[in-house]
């Protein structure tokens, strides 16, 4: 009984790591692609600056999904990355913040399917990063209690002598 939970638990997290990685990477490639038409000459960061720091960031924590989805803090980036993608696209969307120091004003008060697809991928990988955190918190927490699965020193069958 207690494997079959155990193979479910394993079978979720794949799971949330592959549908989070796969929202990642729509995220990146629409950034990506989208760059250049926001690249202006002149002073400053440009729109597709960012738009490239930000394939890069989400690129990279779909790879960290797919390779080491099992600790927490790969999660966490996760979701910084997907917080901060929805965050941006929804100010600049209802908010015309203007510029802020070298960052030039990105307001741009219209949806297009581009934008559209970004935003839906970048709040699902938000609840999905979420829920993977969680799991992967609590499953973490449970195998540093349960000696048979870990303990304190980090080794696998032994006990620190605190225990």
């Amino acid at each position: 009984m207690r494997t079959d939970r155990a193979r479910n638990a394993v079978a979720g997290l794949w799971l949330l790591r592959l549908v989070t990685a796969a929202a990642l990477a729509v995220d990146a490639y629409v950034h990506a692609d989208l760059a250049p038409g926001y690249d202006f000459a002149g002073r400053g960061i440009s729109q597709g600056d960012l738009f490239l720091v930000e394939a890069a960031a989400a690129a990279l924590a779909a790879l960290l999904l797919i390779l080491l989805g099992t600790r927490p803090l790969v999660w966490a980036y996760a979701l910084l990355v997907a917080l901060a993608g929805t965050g941006a696209v929804l100010l600049y969307r209802y908010v015309d913040v203007g510029a802020l120091g070298p960052l030039r004003n990105m307001y741009e008060p219209v949806w297009y399917p581009e934008k559209t697809l970004s935003a839906v991928a970048e709040a699902a990988a938000v609840v999905t990063a979420l829920c993977g955190l969680a799991l992967t918190r609590r499953w973490r927490n449970a195998r540093t209690r349960d000696p048979g699965q870990g303990s304190s020193t980090g080794v696998k069958g032994r006990r620190s002598s605190s225990s």
